[in-house]
């Protein structure tokens, strides 16, 4: 995992309702629980990443949990556990990108579950400031899928 992929986790689990995270990628092991509404990053002891672990938790987490510099930013949530689609097919264009103002009740992106393609409708008028999922990723119930300023 690099820096980057190691932010975003956090960041997405800081914004989550889970208590306690552990993901394992190769040699590579990260911890994250809540202990008192903050949230605490204990990595695995490795000789690469052993000195890096309590700076990253300290000022990436109470960064991203102000919401990404725009308070006036919301979040879209994932109702349910699926596979994230932005596009009806992989040869149509993307239901929405970044900058794109929407309509309450314009489609989103589909969330595929147990092979039931479920359309995601916006709940409001609102621009979509950042896509936070891939086309193909896999998201959990609640997991941030949009940043989005209500218009």
């Amino acid at each position: 995992m690099n820096l980057e992929e190691i932010k975003e986790l956090i960041r997405v689990f800081g914004r989550s309702k889970l208590g306690k995270l552990k993901v394992k990628d190769g040699e590579f092991e990260i911890d994250m629980e809540r202990e008192g509404g903050d949230v605490v990053v204990a990595q695995a002891p490795q000789a690469a990443v052993a000195a890096t672990p309590a700076p990253l938790a300290t000022q990436d987490v109470s960064g991203s949990s102000v919401a990404c510099d725009d308070s006036s930013a919301d979040f879209i949530t994932s109702p349910m556990v699926g596979t994230f689609y932005a596009s009806p097919s992989p040869d149509s264009p993307a239901f929405v990108s970044a900058g794109d103002r929407v309509k309450k009740g314009q489609t989103l992106c589909i969330l595929e579950a147990m092979k039931i393609m479920n359309e995601l409708e916006a709940e409001y008028d609102c621009k979509i400031i950042e896509i936070l999922v891939q086309d193909g990723e896999p998201v959990e119930y609640d997991m941030p899928l949009f940043r989005v300023e209500k218009l």
